[in-house]
């Protein structure tokens, strides 16, 4: 999102390629130099310099977010949808988290896909080891404007907190975690869902980041 409240898509990114001074986290504010992509009429879709991306060094604090993101919220992907847009944020009602075991048809067929595009990378590039697919669908059902829905979870950071609580405990108590979570923490102080469209099939939307924000205040609260 820019300094005016604008959403923007950022690719090509290669996340696990940035140099320190480069990587950057979902609060960060960065610097890059971009364009427009050639087979992507998405208003909102830039294609960096990956070269050019760099921190300023500051952060959007967890104080400041509700102030700026509250006066963004849509009602829903509809609501976007006709206002011409590819991405925003929703404050979705009665959300439910949850999980389904991916078969092993299907994980092999991401492992295969990662593999390819690992392979993919330039001989001027680092080498990187292929990602491993998570084992777990992630989902969402939730309520928002335009009714009811389900979405698959594409947020990164969710599979990663996965993987990093697997690590330190069991996979039972890192779906817990991820539970306690979006079923509770987030629902309970404020959560938002970014959703986006695909360029392809632009009726069709994901959700791509699950963002704690808290709600805003209530007039005569105090």
């Amino acid at each position: 999102m820019t300094a005016y409240g604008e959403f923007r898509r950022l690719y090509p990114v290669r996340f696990r390629q940035l140099k320190e001074n480069a990587a950057f986290g979902r609060w960060d504010e960065v610097e890059f130099s971009y364009g427009r992509p050639r087979s992507d009429i998405r208003s909102e879709s830039c294609h960096v310099a990956e070269e050019t991306i760099k921190k300023t060094g500051r952060q959007l604090k967890k104080r400041e977010r509700e102030g700026v993101l509250n006066p963004l919220v849509a009602s829903s992907a509809l609501h976007l949808a006709n206002q011409g847009k590819s991405l925003g944020i929703i404050r979705p009602q009665n959300t439910k988290f949850y999980w389904k075991k991916k078969s092993s048809t299907e994980i092999e067929g991401e492992r295969e896909a990662y593999i390819k595009a690992a392979r993919q990378i330039s001989m001027f590039d680092e080498a990187l080891d292929a990602l491993e697919p998570t084992p777990y669908h992630f989902q969402f059902s939730f309520e928002d404007g335009n009714g009811k829905h389900r979405y698959s979870c594409a947020d990164w950071e969710a599979h990663a907190t996965f993987f990093r609580h697997r690590k330190l405990t069991s996979e039972t108590q890192a779906l817990d975690f991820l539970s306690g979570k979006f079923n509770d923490e987030y629902p309970r102080k404020g959560m938002m869902f970014a959703l986006g469209n695909m360029a392809k099939r632009p009726q069709t939307w994901q959700l791509l980041g699950v963002l704690r924000v808290d709600y805003p205040l209530q007039d005569g609260l105090f």
